[in-house]
């Protein structure tokens, strides 16, 4: 790759992180906090697509 549009990506990737440094900020500061039962909801979809996933590797492998 040419280096001009390695240092061209390089200031580009430092701008946007430079830029959206206040947001990520503020989402962090005034996010809601989990609560009890918060994390069983995200979970049990997680196990579910780990599941099919195992499920379709089984599926190919045979």
């Amino acid at each position: 790759m040419n280096i001009w549009l390695q240092i061209g990506m390089g200031i580009t990737l430092v701008l946007m992180l430079i830029y959206m440094y206040p947001a990520a900020k503020h989402w962090l500061e005034n996010s809601p906090k989990a609560e009890k039962g918060d994390w069983q909801a995200v979970i049990v979809p997680l196990l579910l697509v780990v599941g099919f996933v195992i499920l379709l590797i089984m599926l190919v492998k045979h």
